[in-house]
């Protein structure tokens, strides 16, 4: 080809003069029509300027002026391209000039210096040549067999990586085809089918988002003009248009294909795929037996892909038919052909059938694979025989084939569903060790199960694997997790987990991050429930009234009411608006520090901006008012609270119940007791912890004790609080013998005593004068693992000090010291009064 190629170029005079008729530089022109009205009177003895060619059908130009055509095939004929005529040429020429040149010598062109010359005038001068000049190039690289650089450009052209002057900028792609087509002349055919080809794999393989698309719009383009790919290139559209499920697209396509290429066994199979795949099964044994009239005999893929469709849709009597069918037409079945019906068995339940081609298939010589395997693995787990699916991975193992993620997720899904979560938990572990992929979805569910059992940290274990793979938990179970670590108090782990979430791009939401610092704030740990505010701040993670109100409360509990303040000043700030909860924490916080008058100014300007207190609101102005002794204000909050009808509780009854028993009054106590029955309102063990405390307080403990029995009918539990108030009432009266009694019933009932019960034990037995039994109490509540405060140990030393036992009593000081419990003032008053004592007895002995 070369040969000839220098033969033409022999014919062409090489010209002397450089443009002897432009007087002036021109500068590249994308216009004709200016172009043309400026040179209109330098050229009025050439012929008009060549027009922009049609993209359809252009006859081979007339060029006007014989030294530029001899210019141009002078620079593209030669083997290498100069560079310096071409900076003297391309600034001459307009897109559409060139277009028409190129085409007309197109014949005596060098495709390797075309390319050079195009990449060359592209980035130096950003010339824009036409869709059918760059077109051309491609087809005359493809007759060189340079496919290569001819693809590329076709990349490049398609992709807008080169400066091109398309015609229609939306549908640059049907303007590539049209031009295409337009160049196939009938000599010339072999080349167009090779062009199509390049164009359709080009499409598919390198603009997958859109390709197909486009694909099937260039092909229907060039069959509307009689014109196709090659059969090769037919069956690579078709079967890239059922891989990523474009099934209506690949049936219209199959449609069009039949009317202009006899189909063969693969573009048939491909087909049929298409329509078992779309579950259009009976459309797909019509084509099978078309294909079977036109003497095209099936390959084992046909029949696969047949029965797959039969068995994915139920049929199986169909699917072995053609099976057996396969067989008498002597093609063999391959081990996909058992798989596939296999799977079908077992979809159904149909396990015993399912053995017996096992079976089949054994005795033909095929070796079980690992989709064999874990098919049966996965059927027998989803009805919950673990004990089958154990014995086949048994079997598998022992064919030397190992489990993969697909048997592990399959076993663990089986056992999770039949409860065994410990089993499903070891085979977790197992899959992490072996580096195996794992479910998404067995993470969570054992995961769930661990938080469930609180088991935090393995279930914290397993989240930090699933961050290793950059999975992310769901928030339902992030939440759970980051709760229930709380709870046990292990609140830096839920806190480092925080953060590696945030690490990982997987920032908590709100609710955990609330539930997080809820935690926090409970555990009292302000100082690290606000840097984590600050970090959500920096991080732009979204804070609502919740996180707002839970630091406002941990604040306020710690009688920090001030930074609850400045908390609702920034939540004001930020849009977001107090509610009833917000000025409750705050109402809360003031009350336990006795600023009633502030607590009522709040309350006030509660309701001044629009909001209704709750009976929460309520019941912490009674409680607030019930601690500063002013229980008098607190009926009247309680009045007012029944005046505007809202729900009441047990808690507000008990606050003023609590209230009256503290300071005798008893009658007022059993009043508001009945009111709170005759309202539906059941009374609390609190409610009865009361009532005892101050039956006992006044003296009738016998009384006292009666509530036991009426709390048992009640179906209410007394706890320790009860036990110990009845304690408190018969060691007040100096009846030890009847409060160690009532201790003892405690424990039958498996009811432990704590410090306050020993405690007043202790001080019951060493204001009787039984020191021993009170030191007997001491070892037992130390042996118990309950320490002794300052209180329990001041009644010891109360004791010793009233028997003039003063050495004794400051050798409890010193116990007290050892174990770091500080003596307060009680404890000082008590051993400076039995020293007192002592010396004036010594001085009044004889």
């Amino acid at each position: 080809m070369h040969r000839s190629m220098d033969l033409r170029r022999t014919l062409i005079s090489k010209p002397t003069l450089f443009f002897p008729s432009i007087t002036r530089p021109l500068t590249c022109v994308t216009s004709t029509a200016q172009q043309h009205h400026q040179h209109q009177h330098q050229h009025q003895h050439q012929q008009q300027q060549l027009q922009p060619p049609p993209l359809q059908h252009q006859n081979q130009p007339q060029p006007s002026d014989q030294s530029s055509i001899y210019w141009v095939t002078s620079i593209l004929s030669n083997p290498f391209l100069d560079s310096s005529k071409c900076k003297e040429l391309i600034p001459h020429l307009s897109p559409h000039q060139f277009d028409g040149l190129f085409f007309a010598i197109r014949s005596n062109v060098n495709p390797k210096t075309a390319l050079n010359f195009f990449y060359f005038a592209s980035e130096t001068f950003e010339f824009r040549f036409t869709v059918r000049s760059y077109c051309i190039l491609i087809r005359l690289l493809i007759i060189s067999n340079l496919v290569a650089p001819a693809r590329l450009l076709l990349i490049r052209l398609i992709d807008r990586k080169l400066p091109v002057l398309f015609a229609n900028s939306e549908n640059q792609h049907i303007e590539i085809a049209i031009t295409m087509s337009a160049l196939n002349a009938a000599s010339e055919m072999v080349v167009g089918v090779r062009t199509f080809d390049l164009l359709v794999h080009v499409y598919c393989t390198q603009f997958k988002n859109v390709g197909f698309s486009y694909a099937v719009d260039v092909f229907r383009l060039l069959a509307s003009k009689g014109m196709f790919p090659s059969l090769k290139t037919c069956n690579f559209l078709l079967s890239s248009l059922v891989k990523v499920n474009e099934l209506q697209k690949s049936y219209e396509l199959f449609e069009i294909i039949r009317r202009g290429v006899a189909p063969d066994v693969y573009l048939f199979t491909t087909a049929i795929n298409a329509f078992c795949k779309g579950g259009r099964v009976e459309d797909a044994i019509s084509l099978f037996l078309k294909m079977e009239e036109l003497g095209i005999s099936p390959n084992v893929v046909t029949y696969n892909n047949l029965i797959h469709g039969l068995c994915k849709s139920g049929d199986l009597d169909k699917a072995f038919h053609f099976k057996e069918r396969m067989i008498a037409n002597c093609v063999d079945p391959s081990l996909i052909t058992y798989s596939v019906l296999i799977n079908g068995l077992i979809k159904l339940e149909k396990f015993d059938d399912a053995n017996c081609v096992l079976k089949e298939m054994s005795a033909k010589g095929f070796v079980p694979n690992e989709v064999v395997y874990n098919t049966l693995i996965d059927g027998y787990c989803k009805i919950g025989n673990i004990s089958n699916a154990l014995k086949v991975r048994d079997d598998m193992l022992s064919k030397g084939i190992n489990p993969t993620s697909v048997t592990f997720n399959s076993l663990v899904r089986g056992f999770c569903n039949i409860g065994e979560m410990e089993q499903a938990e070891y085979l977790l572990q197992e899959m992490l060790s072996s580096g195996l992929t794992i479910n998404m979805g067995l993470f969570t569910s054992v995961i769930h199960w661990l938080c469930m059992n609180s088991r935090f940290n393995s279930a914290l274990q397993f989240v930090r694997e699933m961050l290793l793979r950059n999975l992310r938990p769901n928030d339902g179970l992030l939440t759970t997790l980051v709760g229930g670590l709380c709870k046990k108090g292990k609140h830096s782990e839920a806190i480092d987990l925080w953060f590696r979430l945030l690490e990982k791009g997987f920032a908590a939401n709100t609710v955990t991050s609330n539930v997080l610092i809820h935690g926090l704030c409970e555990e009292g740990n302000m100082q690290e429930a606000v840097r984590l505010l600050i970090e959500m701040l920096k991080r732009g993670l979204v804070l609502d009234t919740i996180t707002y109100n839970t630091l406002i409360s941990g604040f306020c509990r710690e009688g920090k009411v001030e930074e609850g303040y400045k908390l609702r000043e920034e939540m004001v700030k930020r849009g977001i608006n107090p509610d009833i909860f917000t000025y409750n924490s705050l109402i809360h916080g003031l009350c336990d520090m006795g600023k009633m008058d502030e607590a009522v100014r709040l309350w006030n300007e509660c309701k001044s901006n629009g909001l209704v207190p709750n009976v929460h609101t309520y019941g912490v102005m009674i409680d607030g008012y019930c601690k500063a002794e002013k229980i008098a204000e607190g009926e009247k909050v309680f009045n007012a609270l029944v005046a505007q009808k809202l729900e009441l509780n047990s808690v507000v009854y008990n606050t003023l119940i609590r209230a009256y028993c503290k300071n005798g009054n008893m009658m007022e106590a059993f009043r508001l007791c009945d009111d709170m029955r005759s309202k539906g309102i059941s009374p609390t063990v609190s409610t009865y912890s009361s009532l005892i405390h101050g039956m006992c307080n006044i003296g009738r403990v016998e009384d006292a004790k009666h509530f036991l029995d009426e709390m048992r009918m009640e179906g209410l539990l007394p706890n320790v609080v009860c036990y110990t108030a009845l304690i408190g009432g018969y060691c007040k009266l100096g009846q030890m013998d009847i409060a160690q009694s009532v201790l003892q019933e405690m424990s039958s009932h498996d009811i432990h005593p704590n410090k306050i019960t020993y405690t007043v034990m202790i001080d019951g037995y060493c204001k009787s004068g039984n020191r021993k039994e009170a030191d007997k109490l001491l070892n037992e509540m130390i042996e118990n693992g309950i320490i002794p405060d300052a209180v329990t140990y001041n009644a010891l030393t109360n004791g010793f000090c009233k028997e003039g036992k003063v050495g004794e009593a400051f050798k409890v000081g010193d116990c007290m010291l050892n174990r770091g419990v500080a003596l307060d003032e009680i404890t000082y008053t008590t051993l400076v009064h039995g020293s007192s004592c002592r010396r004036l007895q010594i001085k009044n002995d004889p």
